[in-house]
């Protein structure tokens, strides 16, 4: 418990720390933009505009997932942490789009920018979103590897507006730049779908993917007394922290003691899984299940 309290502190300081220097950086990057007259640095300014709220979120409802449960929320609120994972997904794949559209516009009608003065904002841009990536990069909820994605965004776009700096400034080549912000949003992109889709994944309570239900239940077979098991769930609550619950039917039971070490070894058996929580309800052979389901 106080590894992962310190965890969750350390992720929310994180997030803070991303979140200021994103918002600080835009507003500079709004002023610089205007005064080089960079029509690609405003509209990265914009961009990480959408950046800097969806930070906000995700810091808000990551400190949100860090309270204990209550009455309304009997697992606690870890997660409000993969909220902020979705929420995030969809402004970065809204903020590519809007990258995309303004890339295929400075294609089909160039524009020239400040050579020099992109070159100078891009050093800015890279030591300050990459400091704040690193910061980040040891994340372990997807939240934080969403929001890892954002910064990931900034440190490339900025790398790619410095080597269009460079050429430009030997070199009038207008369409390298749109062509290298095409490819840069195309790769987060692919990033970022795929976050998108496990973050749906455990939305819709999936079993985690390191886990093997089959493996877990042969397991539990093997137990001596265990006849059968059903309605056996793997959940996770935000995409590190997992639950497990399980119903064993019990046969050729001839004391309470039986039971207990049925119990004892069920549970020996799943502490090397480390899950946040599970539930063993037993059942003897001559008991029904009141719970009618399709699924077992």
């Amino acid at each position: 418990m106080g590894a992962h309290h310190h965890h969750h502190h350390q992720s929310g300081k994180n997030l803070k720390i991303a979140f200021f220097l994103n918002l600080g950086f835009t507003l500079l990057e709004i002023v610089g933009g205007l005064y080089v007259n960079s029509i690609s640095i405003i509209s990265d300014a914009v961009h990480d505009l959408g950046d800097s709220l969806a930070l906000g979120s995700a810091w808000y409802l990551d400190k949100k997932a860090g309270q204990r449960s209550d009455a309304k929320f009997s697992f606690g609120y870890s997660r409000f942490s993969l909220l902020g994972a979705l929420i995030n997904s969809l402004v970065l794949i809204g903020g590519s789009v809007f990258v995309i559209s303004e890339a295929v516009g400075r294609l089909l009608n160039p524009e020239q920018s400040d050579a020099e003065g992109m070159f100078y904002f891009a050093i800015l841009g890279i030591l300050v979103n990459g400091y704040a990536a690193w910061k980040m990069s040891g994340g372990k909820t997807l939240n934080e590897k969403v929001v890892s994605w954002h910064l990931l965004e900034d440190v490339l776009g900025w790398v790619a507006v410095l080597i269009v700096a460079i050429v430009l400034y030997f070199k009038d080549i207008p369409y390298l730049d749109p062509a290298l912000s095409l490819f840069i949003t195309a790769y987060i992109l692919w990033g970022v779908v795929g976050r998108l889709k496990e973050t749906l994944y455990v939305f819709l309570q999936g079993v985690p993917k390191e886990i093997d239900l089959v493996k877990i239940e042969k397991e539990l077979l093997s137990i001596d007394h265990v006849q059968s098991l059903h309605h056996t769930h793997i959940w996770s609550l935000e995409g590190e922290h997992h639950v497990f619950s399980t119903h064993l039917k019990l046969e050729r039971i001839d004391s309470f003691d039986n039971i207990l070490s049925v119990k004892n070894e069920a549970k020996t058996l799943l502490k090397k899984y480390h899950f946040k929580h599970f539930t063993i309800e037993t059942e003897l052979d001559t008991e029904n299940c009141t719970l009618i389901s399709e699924d077992n």
